[in-house]
């Protein structure tokens, strides 16, 4: 059973950093990233905040953008989430996903809070 482990979540005050980081108990994912929830979103709301694929491409939402950094180990399993810069409006839950290979299953972390004030 594949599971993922998230850690770095926490509370910070507006300007400052985090990072945020996801285990993956086996090997070989397509994808990783990172979507979040806002307070008071229904979880189909989530939104994606940023992807780095096995070739080591990314891909950032808008918000991230210049602000965040993903990146991947895939000897460790692990990708990786710096967040800079960081606004009221980033407060969610943060949720890494992996997605397979093959048929592109996606497993999710259990979620981790990032709350920012100003």
């Amino acid at each position: 059973q594949v599971q993922l482990a998230e850690s770095g979540g926490g509370l910070v005050q507006s300007g400052g950093s985090l990072r945020l980081s996801c285990t993956s108990s086996v090997s070989d994912f397509a994808v990783m990233g990172w979507f979040r929830q806002a307070p008071g979103k229904r979880p189909e709301q989530r939104e994606l905040v940023a992807s780095v694929f096995a070739s080591g491409g990314t891909k950032y939402s808008d918000f991230a953008r210049g602000r965040f950094t993903i990146s991947r180990d895939n000897t460790k399993n692990t990708a990786w989430l710096q967040m800079g810069s960081l606004k009221p409006e980033d407060t969610a839950v943060y949720y890494c996903y992996f997605t397979s290979r093959g048929i592109g299953r996606n497993y999710w972390g259990q979620g981790t809070q990032v709350t920012v004030t100003s």
